[in-house]
């Protein structure tokens, strides 16, 4: 192909449509594997999330155990305790010394009282930790599932793909190569501002392609002319004429099929 200085435009044109056909091809690989990265990138948050959580729950279950642990302790001090002063009641001396090991008593009483009030309190959000670990654990082996499920399809999607996806890349890198900064400037501002990326059609029915504005005849001979370059005034689309498309979407497909 001629260098960018010595293009003409129709050689611009068909250069620029090819761009459009490769990057359309592109897209329309991308549009295969749709949300599936995002679901995927999602589902690994959740799991990651899921575990945080698990993990958090095992360690309060730990915590509240421990605590248990620890009031029985306190329970079987309070007895020992409450033995020692009972045996100690048997040798005093007076009142005083027998209220004051009384009070000693019926505070280790209280102790136990209060200790196992406790216990029930903690075996209570045991139960409840342990629910509502049970209900994560399911959660997170449904996720799992799912995201292993989605992986495979992404996985698959991008084993058919990849390949095609990276030739038809440098594809069209080199194609913008051969377009003048200008021009390449615009097509992509153009592109990234029309919802299908399409921003070079042929005209269709004597319309811009995917438009029903209606296009002068004296216009549709100019772009058939190919003797410079035509911007539909509704859309901005770059327009070329239906022969010079069909030309250049045969050529490419059989590019295509070759990759």
């Amino acid at each position: 192909m001629a260098k960018k200085t010595e293009a003409t435009v129709e050689e611009k044109l068909r250069t620029l449509y090819d761009l459009q056909l490769i990057d359309s091809r592109i897209d329309e690989i991308r549009n295969v594997r749709g949300e599936l990265p995002l679901e995927v990138e999602d589902l690994e948050d959740e799991v990651e999330g899921l575990k945080t959580r698990l993990e958090k729950l095992n360690g309060n279950l730990e915590e509240i155990t421990h605590e248990i642990s620890n009031k029985k302790n306190l329970i079987e001090e309070a007895k020992v305790s409450i033995k020692k002063y009972t045996e100690q009641q048997k040798n005093v001396r007076n009142n005083r010394e027998f209220n004051s090991l009384s009070k000693e008593i019926e505070f280790q009483e209280l102790e136990i009282e209060l200790a196992e009030k406790h216990i029930k309190e903690f075996k209570v959000q045991i139960e409840q930790k342990k629910e509502v670990i049970s209900q994560t654990k399911e959660r997170l082996s449904e996720r799992e599932n799912h995201l292993k499920h989605k992986k495979g399809e992404l996985d698959d999607i991008l084993k058919e793909t990849e390949k095609e996806e990276k030739a038809l890349m440098n594809m069209s890198i080199e194609h913008e190569e051969l377009i003048e900064e200008r021009l390449l400037g615009a097509y992509k501002r153009i592109r990234s501002s029309v919802k299908n990326g399409l921003a070079v059609v042929a005209i269709e029915r004597g319309a811009s392609g995917g438009s029903f504005f209606t296009i002068p005849p004296q216009v549709q001979m100019e772009i058939a002319s190919r003797k410079k370059i035509i911007t539909d005034e509704h859309s901005g689309r770059i327009l070329v004429d239906p022969t010079l498309a069909e030309e250049e979407k045969q050529k490419m497909e059989d590019i295509f099929a070759s990759v």
